[in-house]
């Protein structure tokens, strides 16, 4: 054998050997690593991304926009399809309004993306943005279409309506007890890139169904007059928190439901804790004198008393250890049952419940809802509490038929007043009206006192208006008016005993008192420089229906 010959045999040998490698190689990874590898393959050219539904708008009843969704997109990464991770971060950052380091890790595998090929870089951006963001044609950078939640009017019934997060999903409020409605169904979109990186095509393999449209019963003129009045009683007497409810007793729609102190829904992260609650239905505290309404409809509904019964009224009453007064100390007093509501007489309305008896007088306030929610619906709503009859105490009618004793939320006592109101009839609140124009069933409602009697409270309530009564400097021209002033000092948990400088005032009263169109419900949570309901929260009450009862044009009676 020659050289030559020699030569070529080591030279065919080492291509034999480095061929049979080669085939090994590809045969493992065809074999072993094929899976993998064709995933990977597949995962550069192809990704799915989800494609969010546009949230439902919430209306009034008018078909004001009181919450709704304008176009925003989503700005993802693929991080390995990124080039030049630097300069598209140098580009980003400035239209993102985010730190540019932080924008290089998240681009960069090496430089602490997690290899997930995938990566948010902002949420909900203006299309105004992303336009520009799309238009700088950077590989490996997304722009998925979606919407972001805004409210129109900011504050306007925002602890009522509550907020979204980031991801669309509702917070508190009607957000978030309405969410599977207002939320719909996201779609799925697939997005197939060339060897650049860039999409070549895009298709959604399945569609997004939108939220649902809903319609509430609120009106945006009264909610934002009764949030004014609130605003003014802030001014006026600093309290810790207030709430007001405008309803139509009919069929307990509610017309407004308003908060104080305000929030802006579009900014909810400044608010308090305090403040973003809806103290309209997860506000719990002792009625005190408004409560007397009930204990003189169980009474009279019992037959019991009539409106013109009279009781020979001592200065004080005494119950075991307890010595129970009026709120203005008075001598030895002969009222009626009429004169013991207009005048809010503690003494007459412990007689009165004494004559219900604890069992009796139980099952009356049970029979008006109270210690059970309403039914509303609405997110937060406390059921406040009701004392179990075992608990009674020898005192504990010398307390509760005043108001004392027991929890009440202002949606409770709204209820129960709207019964008085409509001829005896216990109605559940409504707020939502129709969901995508299909109107909401009503749900329950139950008569828990007689027309007649319903009839003799409201006009016995007339005398709260009338001279002597607690809430005699109101008045709204042309309407005849009924309700009742509340005043109830607050328990301190700490101690277990009543402050003598916190107090809850509050109001409820309906009008007109013959044929109740509006019903109109105050409280005010520890006001300063006045403490009672017929001086702090029955003028608030006159100023929300002297604008509320020509607008609704309800006529003068």
């Amino acid at each position: 054998m020659t050289l030559v010959d020699q030569r070529l045999g080591i030279i065919f040998g080492i291509f034999a050997v480095l061929l049979g490698a080669a085939a090994l190689k590809a045969g493992h990874m065809g074999l072993i690593q094929g899976g993998g590898l064709s995933h990977a393959a597949t995962s550069q050219q192809q990704d799915t991304q989800p494609v969010f539904a546009r949230r439902g708008a919430i209306v009034d009843r008018n078909g004001v926009a009181l919450a709704t969704s304008e176009p925003a997109d989503d700005v993802s990464a693929t991080p390995y399809l990124v080039e030049k991770p630097v300069a598209a971060s140098a580009k980003l950052a400035p239209l993102l309004g985010v730190d540019e380091a932080e924008l290089i890790k998240k681009l960069s595998v090496r430089g602490g993306g997690d290899g997930s090929g995938f990566a948010f870089l902002a949420r909900r951006v203006p299309t105004s943005v992303s336009d520009q963001i799309t238009a700088l044609g950077l590989a490996g950078i997304d722009v998925t279409p979606g919407s972001r939640r805004t409210y129109p009017h900011g504050a306007l019934a925002a602890q009522l309506l509550g907020t979204v997060n980031i991801d669309g999903e509702g917070n508190f409020g009607l957000e978030h007890s309405s969410d599977k409605a207002l939320r719909g169904e996201d779609g799925e979109r697939v997005s197939v890139r060339n060897g650049e990186g860039r999409a070549i095509e895009v298709r959604d393999t399945r569609t997004a169904i939108p939220g649902a449209t809903m319609a509430l019963t609120l009106d945006a003129e009264i909610q934002d007059r009764t949030e004014q009045v609130l605003e003014q009683v802030g001014r006026d007497f600093s309290p810790k928190g207030a709430s007001a409810i405008v309803m139509d007793p009919r069929d307990g729609s509610v017309l407004a439901m308003a908060n104080w102190p305000k929030i802006d829904a579009n900014d909810v992260g400044k608010a308090s804790a305090d403040a973003l609650q809806n103290r309209a239905v997860g506000y719990t505290y002792e009625p005190g004198s408004t409560f007397k309404a009930i204990t003189v409809a169980a009474a009279l509904e019992d037959g019991l008393v009539t409106p013109g019964t009279k009781f020979n009224l001592p200065p004080t009453i005494k119950l075991y250890d307890r010595e129970i007064g009026e709120s203005h100390a008075r001598g030895w007093v002969t009222l009626d049952t009429r004169g013991i509501l207009a005048q809010s007489s503690n003494v007459g309305a412990i007689k009165i419940g004494q004559r219900l008896g604890a069992k009796r007088f139980d099952q009356w306030v049970r029979r008006f809802g109270f210690g059970s929610k309403t039914g509303s619906g609405l997110y937060g709503e406390e059921q406040g509490l009701a004392l179990d009859l075992k608990n009674y105490s020898g005192s504990s009618m010398g307390n509760l038929p005043i108001g004392h004793g027991h929890l009440v939320t202002p949606i409770q006592l709204a209820s129960a007043y709207g019964a008085i109101a409509n001829g005896g009839v216990l109605r559940t609140p409504r707020v939502i009206d129709a969901v995508n124009g299909q109107a909401q069933p009503r749900k329950g409602a139950r008569r828990v006192i007689s027309s007649r009697t319903a009839y003799e409270v409201r006009n016995m309530l007339k005398g709260v208006f009338a001279p002597g009564g607690t809430a005699s400097e109101v008045s709204v021209p042309g309407y005849e008016l009924a309700g009742k002033t509340g005043t109830a000092n607050k328990l301190n948990t700490a101690t277990g005993e009543y402050s003598d400088q916190d107090y809850v005032a509050s109001f409820v009263g309906f009008a007109p008192a013959d044929n109740p169109k509006l019903l109109v419900s105050v409280l005010v949570d520890e006001p300063r420089g006045a403490i009672y309901g017929g001086e702090v929260a029955a003028p608030a009450f006159g100023k929300i229906a002297s604008f509320a009862l020509p607008y609704l044009r309800i006529p003068p009676k």
